[in-house]
This record gives C-alpha cells, sequence and structure tokens, in this order.
C-alpha cells in the first residue's frame, strides 16, 4: 500500500498536523542549551529533552486507534490475503510517520538555527527514540485488538507519557535508565554510548516483542504464549541489571568534540566551535611558560588542552597534559591567570592554605597576573590566618635568584601536602 494512500486512509491526516503543532509547542516553549557552541549532540539531545513523552504516548494512543479500526472493520475475519504482521505495519505507518514528526521536527530546528550538520555520534538518541515508537506503537496496537479505543486510546497516553516524562524526576535512577528518555543534555563535547542507549530498547522493545510473538503460526497457544511471557519478562530483566549501579547520568564518551591545535611544544588545542585563536592561545601559553621558566619553574607539559570538551567529569591536570579553561578564560579575559592556574600543580587534593596561597601568588606574581589572582581572593572572600605573612614570604622568595626560587616552589609543593594530611 502507497505511503499516500495510507496516510489520507487514517487518523494521520488529522494527528499529523497536531504532531506538528505539539513539536514547534515543546521546542520554543523549553529552548535548546545556549551552551552548546553548534555542537550536534548537544542540539540534539537539548531538542529531544521535552518529546520523548509526547512522542511515545502519541505512538501508542494512535496505534490503539487504528488497530481496534481495523477490528472493527472485521478485516481480521476476512480471507487471509496479506499476513497480520503486514496488515498491521500498513496499519502502524502512518502512526509512526506522527509521532517521528515530533521527533525530527523539533531536532532539525535546532541544528538549522545554529547552522550545524548532524553527526553520526549526534543521531545516538533519536534513532533510539525512533524504534521506542515503533515498539510503543505495536504495544498499542497489541491492546487496541481486545480494549475499546475510546477508553483505551486516551487511558494509554496518560499511562506512558506519565512513566516517560517523571521517570527524569525519580530518586530511583534506575528508571531514567530504562524509560526511553535518555536521562540528560549532552554536554560539550559529549556523546551517547551505546551502552547507555541499549538498555531503553531492552525493556520497551521486549514488550513490544512479546506482543509480536502472540502472533507466531503456531498451532498451540500455550507455546505462543510461553514465549512472548519469557521474552517480556527477560528483556526488561536485562535492561534493569544492565544499569545496576548507575548513577543519575549514564556512562558518557567525553572529549569528542572537533578540535584545532597549535604550537609544538607545548601543543595547545581548542575546540573547532570555540571562539578562542588557538594560534593568540598558542603564543600567550608560551609567553607564559616563558615567564615562569625565567623565575626558576622547570616544567613544560607536551598538551595545553581546553577544558570546554570535557563534559561533565573533566579529568585533572597531568605534569605532561594541562587541562585549561581556555574559551572561558579568553572571554573574560583571564587566559594568563587560567594556565599559571594549571602549571601549579600540588601533589595532593586537599593542600594547606598557606602553602597553597604562596605559590599561587609568587606564580600569578612572576606571569604579571597578581591583580587577577588579588581579584580573585578578594571576589571569593578568601581570607585566612597568616595572609599577610604569605605576602611578605612571596616578596621575600622574589628578590631571590631563580634557581633559589624553583628550589622554593618544588619544596612548597610538597610541604603544603604534608601540612594538610
Amino acid at each position: 500500500m502507497r505511503i499516500k494512500t495510507m496516510m489520507f486512509g487514517s487518523s494521520a491526516k488529522w494527528s499529523a498536523p497536531v504532531a506538528i503543532a505539539l513539536s514547534i509547542f515543546y521546542y520554543y516553549g523549553s529552548g535548546v542549551s545556549r551552551e552548546a557552541f553548534g555542537y550536534a549532540p548537544t542540539l540534539v539531545s537539548s531538542a529531544l529533552g521535552t518529546m520523548y513523552a509526547a512522542a511515545y504516548a502519541f505512538a501508542s494512543a494512535l496505534a490503539v486507534w487504528e488497530s481496534a479500526r481495523l477490528r472493527k472493520a472485521g478485516v481480521w475475519t476476512m480471507a487471509p490475503v496479506r499476513s497480520r504482521y503486514r496488515v498491521t505495519w500498513n496499519g502502524i505507518v502512518p502512526v509512526l510517520i506522527s509521532a517521528w514528526i515530533m521527533l525530527v521536527l523539533p531536532v532539525t530546528i535546532a541544528l538549522g538555527s545554529a547552522g550545524a550538520l548532524p553527526t553520526p555520534a549526534s543521531l545516538g538518541p533519536l534513532a533510539m527514540a525512533m524504534l521506542l515508537c515503533v515498539a510503543h506503537a505495536t504495544i498499542g496496537f497489541g491492546i487496541g485488538l481486545v480494549a475499546p479505543p475510546v477508553i483505551a486510546a486516551p487511558l494509554m497516553a496518560v499511562i506512558v507519557w506519565v512513566l516517560v516524562a517523571f521517570s527524569w524526576s525519580t530518586d530511583a535512577f534506575w528508571m531514567r535508565h530504562v524509560s526511553g528518555q535518555y536521562p540528560t543534555t549532552l554536554m560539550f563535547g559529549e556523546a551517547a554510548t551505546y551502552r547507555s542507549l541499549l538498555p531503553h530498547l531492552l525493556l520497551t522493545g521486549g514488550i513490544a516483542a512479546a506482543v509480536v510473538l502472540l502472533w507466531l503460526p503456531l498451532r498451540y497457544w500455550l507455546v505462543r504464549g510461553a514465549l512472548a511471557a519469557a521474552v517480556a519478562v527477560m528483556c526488561p530483566v536485562l535492561a534493569v541489571q544492565a544499569v545496576r549501579g548507575w548513577e543519575a547520568n549514564p556512562p558518557l564518551l567525553a572529549g569528542q568534540a572537533p578540535m584545532d591545535c597549535a604550537g609544538g611544544t607545548p601543543k595547545v588545542c581548542v575546540p573547532q566551535a570555540s571562539p578562542a585563536d588557538v594560534a593568540a592561545v598558542s603564543k600567550e601559553a608560551t609567553s607564559v611558560l616563558a615567564d615562569l621558566h625565567d623565575a626558576g619553574f622547570t616544567g613544560t607539559p607536551e598538551l595545553i588542552v581546553d577544558r570546554l570538551g570535557d563534559g561533565r567529569y573533566p579529568p585533572p591536570s597531568t605534569a605532561n597534559t594541562w587541562r585549561v579553561g581556555i574559551t572561558s578564560g579568553t572571554r573574560d579575559g583571564e587566559l594568563r591567570y587560567r594556565i599559571t592556574q594549571a602549571a601549579v600543580q600540588f601533589p595532593c587534593l586537599r593542600v594547606d592554605p598557606v602553602h597553597g596561597n604562596e605559590v599561587m601568588l609568587w606564580a600569578a606574581t612572576v606571569t604579571g597576573e597578581e591583580s587577577t589572582y588579588n581579584a580573585h581572593m578578594k571576589q571569593r572572600g578568601r581570607t585566612f590566618a597568616g595572609e599577610k605573612q604569605v605576602r611578605r614570604t612571596v616578596r621575600r622568595i622574589l628578590a631571590s635568584e631563580p634557581s633559589e626560587q624553583g628550589k622554593w616552589y618544588r619544596q612548597s609543593l610538597s610541604a603544603g601536602c604534608r601540612q594538610s594530611s
């Protein structure tokens, strides 16, 4: 059957305009992340955030209605010309087109507004949602075979919408990872993993597969029922087991944004979407390192990379790789200070405030960023016992030879950790 014929012979002729109106309403009502920087995975996940539940509820309710309409027309009592699966698919296709509009339209608007192209990494949540529309439509179609549509259609719409939409707010984290609503908006540089998408497909897809198995051409209905029951139980159990131990956010990929790099030692890398000029950043990094080396600092990283693409779980800097807020530092006029901060690396997490401030003030002074350091201290209300002594110590160290300053710096890094332990 041709798509056009199926559309105009079904509820899709009125449901498609409703789907368009709802998707536009939800999109402009919720908006898209302002920190997307044209990054496709962020744009797509942000646009889909409020659409999952609506699309699934739409697919489920319409499938109930279409199934009941075919049952009322006596289709299943006619002589079989096409298989039941083919007839069912012809009834579900218009439903899917309407539901898919609710997913594809806001994604298209978001990408188009940002002038971004979809990437394979960005389409994972969208593909998951479109497949789950098939699953919800299949379940709805099965319910429509046995239940009155006037009751079942709105009831399914409400049940599906509530179960999916409210999963994001529950403290039972496993529900967030199997409901069909991807439980987070991807940050810049992040991408969804296949591992985080599969549990959603397993739970609802397993129930849909059970509905399909009930129609297998097997003589004994007990066999069909046993197979369907096994799949309906096993797939959701596997889905829940797969997300055991997950916190609010699923496993994510980070550092996926395309990068531009410049320089040699160190090499400086900035996301292509960042407004920061990588060549200018490399020049500033070289200048900061030169100032530090002149004062006795001996470290030189192989790579300085922007933290912008690190996602919500940024890894710490190491001796060879400094992770710096390059984009935010450029925006705030603090790029040199951010690089200076990255240079000061204590070998522990808890640092004695006196030694910590001595080292940071020394580094900021030798790189010409003492005023920025003072402004940060004042803004954050950082006061501690011995502040005057810290400034006297730093002035005394700055008056010594670079070799002495370097020796003091290394000793202070160790002393700052011993004092805090």
